[in-house]
């Protein structure tokens, strides 16, 4: 008897792609000799089939454990299914592991580049927790020239979000501080199964050095939580709530204290942070 695939679960926010759009999906992510990919959330293997038709080793992170079951027996030998959660696991220590393929044109001459590349059609209910993981990996261990991944449209909106924008946040600012941003296709929801209420993208991030200098990632952190917690608060009321040098600060530098923190380049919090971080730093005798 044909075992019958597990459903969507939604504490897991799982849509499954239809085939066809994965094939799109696929063309628009271009895989390359040479690419060595991370796939999330790969469900029943709509992307990874077509996917490891390429011939690029996956490793494939799954955290529903009957999902996992259910693939495993169908997958090529060049994809590596691992249960887990991309949030937590180190998957970097596994794709050091795996070798490119070799494309018998190119079998004589010398291997083509490695590139460790991301794709997954996210789940809704993490997709922000995610990309902000995969951000966070890239600063502190460049490692992954892009990631190609599914989001809501919503998510998407925030990512290439300028400022002024209601979409606008902390999100907007890591990834454009990191990534060059490209939005390649826009999704119906009935590309999915069940479908969703909302429209997807998928969405490129190819990661890059630091837009602007920052003198200290974490204080860089903290700063864009505070203004973006109160994000309807004036720069001057924001950044007094967050440190009693917060007007010392923002008189030295130039910026209008009636702006909202939603009106604020990159390089500007930049230049706050570095500011903060002098003001902060013990004097010299």
């Amino acid at each position: 008897m044909k075992r019958s695939r597990p459903p969507a679960r939604r504490r897991f926010g799982q849509h499954f792609l239809a085939a066809a759009w994965a094939r799109k999906v696929v063309q628009a992510i271009a895989p390359e000799p040479g690419d060595v990919f991370l796939e999330i959330g790969p469900g029943h293997g709509a992307l990874t089939m077509p996917l490891a038709e390429s011939g690029a080793p996956i490793l494939a992170i799954e955290i529903d454990r009957d999902l996992v079951a259910q693939l495993a027996p169908k997958l090529p030998p060049n994809v590596t299914l691992l249960t887990g959660d991309v949030l937590t696991a180190n998957v970097i220590s596994f794709l050091r592991g795996l070798d490119p393929q070799r494309p018998p044109a190119m079998a004589a001459g010398p291997a083509p580049p490695r590139r460790y590349r991301v794709a997954g059609n996210l789940p809704y209910n993490v997709a922000t927790p995610i990309l902000f993981r995969l951000i966070e990996l890239h600063r502190h261990q460049p490692f992954f020239v892009d990631a190609t991944v599914m989001v809501q449209k919503e998510v998407g909106d925030r990512l290439a979000a300028k400022p002024g924008r209601k979409e606008y946040g902390a999100l907007s600012i890591l990834a454009q501080l990191h990534c060059r941003i490209e939005r390649l296709l826009e999704l119906p929801p009935g590309a999915f199964s069940p479908p969703p209420k909302v429209r997807s993208s998928v969405v490129r991030l190819t990661f890059t050095p630091p837009a602007v200098r920052v003198a200290d990632d974490l204080l860089f952190d903290q700063i864009v939580k505070a203004l973006f917690s109160q994000r309807r608060k004036t720069l001057l009321n924001a950044l007094k709530r967050y440190d009693p040098l917060g007007p010392a600060v923002l008189q030295i530098s130039g910026l209008d204290g009636r702006r909202r923190p939603e009106t604020l380049q990159v390089a500007e919090i930049a230049r706050l942070v570095e500011l903060f971080a002098a003001a902060r730093r013990p004097a010299v005798l």
